[in-house]
């Protein structure tokens, strides 16, 4: 049981003892830095029950607590607010228990019941960029956080690798390329295929251009455009099944597949299954009859078939063309019930998908509840904001994206040039210095990107991200790399221990003492939020108390053995603390820097 349970606990006790009265909920918060103190009982919420004055209640449940409750060693009162002083041995018993713990603040999975998230989703016409970083490290991330709550999970992805989008390079890459491949240019297969993307790109617009100066609208030009005439009649004979057709998309998907493979190292993140759109588009067709003949969904004069949701507050919803073609929503009913069917242990999802999709997963939830599943008050749309560069938004059709590869090596050589700077690695060799920028500037990066709400916009600056000071990645690895050069130093005799009775620690001990008993509490509300930005942050807070710690007390040249030992073992715990909410976001932690 926790502390704050313990407290609950004996506050509901309290009320009912001094004024037979029953109280549902306690509130607490941080008791601030000006009164002494470790928790606080706020007292105005308890007037809903108890009439009074709120310091005298204050001070009666204060001493009631202080009479029953062996670990609270005082008290004090302003006005409403309850300021609870914990005793020094309960701190240090929490540590003990906590010391040698290496998957401190991780929970056991609680039970057999899966969720399932969705991560990356990309396109095959072009490379991973910044956008999909974000997406990427999200979705990764929450992954990772759920496991560390107790639920089992699976990481999925759905490969988007159909469409005209896909035969514009394809095409373009027919007409133009000249046969080239990965292997005879040295391109990764993923950018040799996207610069393709761009070169119809071009050469559409080109077509446009004379179409217009020949008289036709420049609506009528984007239409009649050969080159675009002939994706889509290449669309139409992939979609026939034509042979020479299929196997073209086959040889440039697995080009990209192969490139996107590399790069989803490069960042370090992975999948346990994978979904294609080419295999599930025509799915949810025959639950869109089931629909049909249950009243869920309805036919218009045209044949289309839709769903009416403006009882809902939305409004009505194609699933089905007038032709009986599938639309996207059509295709992710039927994902969604296919991944129930291949894993029936899954009880929920989590989808991670940028927020212009904010509505479509609204009116995805709520088909699929109409359709009676019950797994479908279990589904998440992780939204999150775009990700903006300081010279603007980008254009992957016009080859002004940033890509995913170029943003990591250009995060490892910043990391390079500011430790160069530095001049504290004489003594790496060659391939030390290149895992340790590589270490750095991926941590840069996904600590710059995760330490924000998903929901929230983010202006990425490159060169920001890598400051050694401040709410950064390298800041917190820093910090962990000092804890492991005080470790090196440290002589201790593990058979000295730090008596917890009637010891008095030393408040900079026993705030960070504090903030490491946070972390299991702290890694359920961030599943609970889908939330990685609160282990980003949460680290932050822990660094800096460790540094304010580090600062005004000394670690090896403490009085005693146990003194020291005591301040070396917490040092420890802290650092343990930091690598695994580091590997909570994939963030690496270097030994040395």
């Amino acid at each position: 049981m926790t502390l704050q349970e313990t407290l609950e606990l004996q506050v509901k006790a309290a009320i009912k003892a001094l004024f037979q009265s029953e109280l549902k909920t306690v509130e607490f918060q941080a008791t601030r830095k000006e009164f002494a103190g470790d928790v606080t009982v706020v007292v105005f919420p308890m007037l809903r029950v108890v009439k009074g004055n709120p310091a005298v209640i204050g001070e009666q449940v204060g001493q009631y607590l202080l009479d029953n409750v062996e670990v609270v060693k005082g008290f004090n009162v302003v006005k409403g607010f309850l300021n609870i002083e914990i005793s020094d041995s309960y701190y240090l018993e929490f540590f003990q228990s906590i010391k040698d713990k290496s998957n401190f603040g991780f929970a056991d999975q609680k039970d057999d019941t899966a969720i399932m998230v969705e991560y990356s989703s990309p396109n095959t016409n072009k490379p991973l960029h910044l956008g999909h970083v974000r997406n990427v490290l999200l979705g990764y991330s929450v992954a990772e956080i759920l496991k560390a709550s107790g639920k089992k999970v699976y990481k999925t992805q759905i490969i988007n690798d159909r469409g005209i989008h896909i035969c514009k390079s394809m095409l373009a890459w027919q007409r133009f390329g000249n046969g080239e491949t990965p292997s005879s240019t040295g391109l990764k297969g993923d950018k040799l295929v996207g610069n393709y993307y761009v070169k119809f790109d071009q050469e559409y617009k080109s077509e446009i251009a004379k179409l217009v100066a020949q008289g036709q609208s420049e609506e009528e030009a984007k239409k009649n455009a050969p080159l675009l005439l002939e994706a889509q009649q290449m669309l139409i004979k992939w979609e026939a099944g034509d042979e020479d057709v299929v196997a073209l998309w086959k040889k440039m998907n697995q080009w990209v597949y192969d490139g996107f493979d590399v790069t989803y190292k490069n960042i370090g993140v992975d999948f346990d299954t994978y979904y294609y759109e080419s295999d599930t588009y025509l799915l949810g067709k025959e639950f869109v009859a089931e629909g049909l003949n249950s009243g869920v969904f309805f036919k218009k004069e045209d044949g289309s078939v839709w769903c009416d949701l403006t009882d809902d507050g939305l409004d009505e919803k194609i699933v089905l063309r007038s032709d009986g073609t599938a639309v996207y929503m059509t295709q992710d009913i039927g994902t969604a019930i296919q991944r129930i069917k291949d894993y029936p242990d899954v009880g929920g999802m989590v989808y991670t998908v940028g927020n212009e999709q904010d509505y479509h997963f609204k009116v995805l939830f709520l088909i699929l509840k109409k359709l009676g599943f019950e797994w479908a008050k279990n589904l998440f749309h992780l939204s999150y904001g775009m990700v903006d560069l300081p010279s603007g938004k980008m254009k992957s059709r016009e080859g002004t994206v940033v890509d995913a590869d170029d943003l990591v090596q250009e995060m490892a050589d910043t990391a390079e040039e500011i430790s160069n700077e530095l001049g504290k690695l004489e003594d790496y060799s060659t391939d030390e210095k290149q895992t340790l920028y590589k270490t750095i500037g991926l941590g840069a990066l996904k600590y710059y990107i995760l330490k924000v709400d998903p929901k929230k916009r983010i202006l990425f600056d490159p060169k920001e991200s890598i400051d050694f000071q401040g709410n950064t990645g390298p800041f917190i690895q820093y910090t962990y790399a000092r804890i492991q050069s005080i470790l090196r130093k440290a002589n201790v005799d593990k058979n000295v221990t730090l008596s917890t009775v009637d010891v008095s620690l030393h408040d900079k001990e026993k705030q960070l003492i504090k903030q490491l008993e946070l972390f299991p509490e702290v890694i359920q509300n961030a599943a609970e939020q889908h939330s990685p930005a609160l282990i980003a942050n949460y680290t932050y807070d822990l660094v800096k108390e460790f540094n304010s710690f580090y600062q005004n007390v000394s670690i090896l040249g403490a009085d005693s053995d146990e003194e020291k030992n005591f301040r070396v073992g917490l040092s420890k715990s802290v650092s343990q603390t930091i690598k695994n909410a580091f590997q909570l976001l994939g963030i690496g932690v270097p030994e040395r820097m």
